[in-house]
């Protein structure tokens, strides 16, 4: 993919991801509306879902969007669908919002399997104002109109540039 935009890594530090966990528990923290689980979303939501589970004192769960293992995503949302209909609040953690792709399919999925809508609202540490997914919950938000940067969370830092370079270059509209 050698046309592709070189992207303009942004890497996050420790510190300024925990600050958006703060940041994002006191918002959650702050509503009437209380989840009863977290919902980690596979892969970038596992982290700061664990996060957020400590810092509120909320079960953590995890979905698997991210693999395309239906035993460990699609199946599971059928399941958590069941659990939203039964009256179950949970809140999907995933760490950034940017086409909104992976939100709309989590929240597509789960009407597919019946759940309660009522029941099930999302949080990220970044929200793209232009995505076509919203969240009830966010940390900072931007604007990939003018913010073109890749941002690489911590945990997302121990992998080689390359492979982050080429994860960037498979999404160029990202990054033009």
């Amino acid at each position: 993919m050698a046309d592709a935009a070189e992207p303009q890594l942004h890497p996050i530090t420790d510190a300024d991801f925990l600050s958006d966990v703060h940041a994002l528990v006191r918002r959650i923290a702050a509503e009437a509306w209380q989840p009863d689980f977290i919902v980690g979303i596979g892969r970038g939501g596992l982290v700061p879902g664990v996060y957020v589970s400590h810092a509120l004192g909320i079960t953590a769960l995890s979905v698997d969007h991210s693999s395309k293992v239906a035993a460990f995503g699609t199946e599971l949302l059928a399941k958590l669908a069941a659990k939203s209909a039964d009256g179950v609040r949970l809140l999907f953690v995933d760490d950034i919002n940017d086409s909104g792709g992976t939100i709309e399919t989590i929240r597509g999925l789960l009407r597919e399997y019946g759940c309660d809508a009522a029941n099930i609202r999302f949080a990220v540490l970044l929200d793209n104002v232009r995505s076509q997914a919203r969240v009830e919950y966010c940390a900072r938000t931007i604007d990939r109109a003018q913010d073109k940067r890749w941002f690489v969370f911590p945990w997302e830092a121990v992998g080689t540039a390359e492979a982050i370079v080429a994860e960037a270059q498979s999404v160029p509209q990202r990054l033009a």
